[in-house]
C-alpha cells in the first residue's frame, strides 16, 4: 500500500543517507540534518512530501553553492543505485537548479542512471520546452539505456505522479522525433517507456498515434511490440482503426454463454467468474477478450478498469472456456469500497455480457 511505499524513507534510510553525505563532505552537519528532517508532521507525509522535505533540509544544512552541492551528490548517488530512494538526488536539481541549466542537465543525466530523473526534468521542459526537447533528442541516441529512457519518459505528456506537460499534451509533435529514434530500441526498459508515451498521446490525439502506427507497423518485431502496448487504450475503447491494425475488428458472430460469477465478496477476498466464448462465424477469427469492472470509489461513483484475458484465434463453432479470479485486496494503486459492482466481458472492445456482484467491508 501507499503507506508502505512512503516508508522507504524511514529512519534507517535517513541514517544511511546522512552517513554517506558525511563521508562525501566531512563538514556536513548530520546532527542538524536529522533534527530538521523530523520536525513537524513527518510521520503523516506522503512519499513525495518526504522526498521534498529531505531535499529542503539538505539544502538548509549544506549551505554551499549549487555546483558544489551537485559534486557532493554525485559522489553519494551511486550508493543508492536501483532504488526508488534515489529520486531525492534529481529532486534537489528540480528545486534548486532551474537557473543553472548546464550543471543541472548534466546532473539529471548522471542521476537517472542510478534511479530516475523523469519527474525532476519536467520543470525544465516547462521553463524552455524547445531547448529541453533538443536535449531529449540528444539523449535518445545515448549509449546508456537509462538516459535513452529519460528522453521518452521525461517527455511523456501525462506521466503518472509527474507534472502534466500541458503544451506537449496539446501538441505532441515535438515528441515524435524522439520516439522515432527509439522505436527499435533493444532495451525493454526503453521500449516500455516509448509505448507508455504513445499511450499518453493517444488519449488526446488518437489520429496522430494511428497515423504513426500505420507507418511503423510491420517494420520490426520490437516496434510492433511497442505499438501493441502503446495503442492499448484505443484497443480497450474498441477503436476500429486500432483493432484492424492488429487483425481485429467488430464481431457480431461472437456470443457469451454460461456466465457465472461470485455474487458477494468481502474486501480482501477474490471473486470468481467463468463463461464460454462461442463463435458462430464461418471463418477463423482473431479475438481480444477482456473484462472490465466498475469499481465503486470513495464518493460512491463508479470507476471502470479494464483487464485483458487473452488474444486468440477462434474457429467456427468453437466454444472457449474462461475461468478467472480477481482479487479485491487493497493495493498501493487501488483501494476498494463497498457497493454494487458491474463486471463486463468485452470481445474486440465490444461489451458482450454484463453481470453485477456486491462488495462488502469485513466488519
Amino acid at each position: 500500500m501507499a503507506e508502505e511505499l512512503r516508508n522507504i524513507f524511514n529512519q534507517a534510510f535517513i541514517n544511511d543517507l546522512s552517513s554517506k553525505l558525511k563521508s562525501a563532505y566531512p563538514s556536513f552537519d548530520s546532527e542538524k540534518f536529522h533534527t530538521v528532517i523530523y520536525e513537524g508532521d513527518w510521520a503523516d507525509f506522503t512519499l513525495k512530501q518526504r522526498v521534498r522535505r529531505i531535499t529542503e533540509c539538505f539544502h538548509t544544512t549544506i549551505n554551499l553553492e549549487f555546483p558544489d552541492v551537485v559534486d557532493i551528490l554525485k559522489k553519494v548517488a551511486p550508493h543508492f543505485k536501483g532504488s526508488l530512494t534515489g529520486i531525492i538526488f534529481p529532486d534537489y536539481i528540480e528545486v534548486y537548479g532551474l537557473n543553472n541549466w548546464d550543471v543541472s542537465i548534466d546532473a539529471l543525466e548522471f542521476f537517472t542512471q542510478y534511479s530516475t530523473s523523469e519527474f525532476a526534468v519536467r520543470p525544465f521542459v516547462v521553463k524552455d520546452q524547445e531547448k529541453m526537447m533538443r536535449q531529449f533528442l540528444t539523449w535518445s541516441s545515448h549509449s546508456n539505456e537509462h538516459i535513452r529512457r529519460l528522453a521518452s519518459e521525461g517527455s511523456r505528456p501525462r506521466l503518472p505522479w509527474g507534472m502534466v506537460l500541458t503544451d506537449l499534451k496539446n501538441d505532441p509533435a515535438p515528441i515524435l522525433p524522439i520516439l522515432e529514434n527509439l522505436k527499435e530500441d533493444p532495451s525493454l526498459y526503453v521500449r516500455k517507456s516509448v509505448a507508455n508515451n504513445i499511450n499518453d498521446i493517444s488519449k488526446d490525439h488518437p489520429a496522430i498515434v494511428l497515423s504513426l502506427a500505420k507507418r511503423w507497423n510491420g517494420e520490426y518485431e520490437l516496434t510492433n511490440w511497442i505499438l501493441k502496448k502503446g495503442l492499448r487504450t484505443l484497443l480497450k475503447k474498441g477503436n476500429l482503426e486500432a483493432l484492424e491494425l492488429f487483425g481485429l475488428g467488430p464481431l457480431n458472430t461472437m456470443t457469451i454463454l454460461d456466465m457465472e460469477i461470485t455474487q458477494n465478496v468481502i474486501i480482501g477476498d477474490t471473486i470468481s467468474f467463468s463463461f464460454k466464448l462461442a463463435s458462430e462465424d464461418t471463418k477463423i477469427r482473431k479475438v481480444r477478450v477482456e473484462y472490465s469492472i466498475d469499481f465503486i470509489k470513495a464518493n460512491g461513483k463508479p470507476s471502470i478498469k479494464q483487464f485483458q484475458l487473452s488474444e486468440v484465434m477462434i474457429k467456427p463453432g468453437e466454444k472457449k472456456q474462461y475461468v478467472k479470479k480477481h482479487s479485491f485486496k487493497d493495493l498501493t494503486t487501488r483501494k476498494h469500497y463497498p457497493g454494487k459492482h458491474v463486471l463486463s466481458i468485452l470481445v474486440n472492445g465490444e461489451v458482450k455480457e454484463m453481470s453485477t456482484f456486491n462488495v462488502y467491508k469485513n466488519d
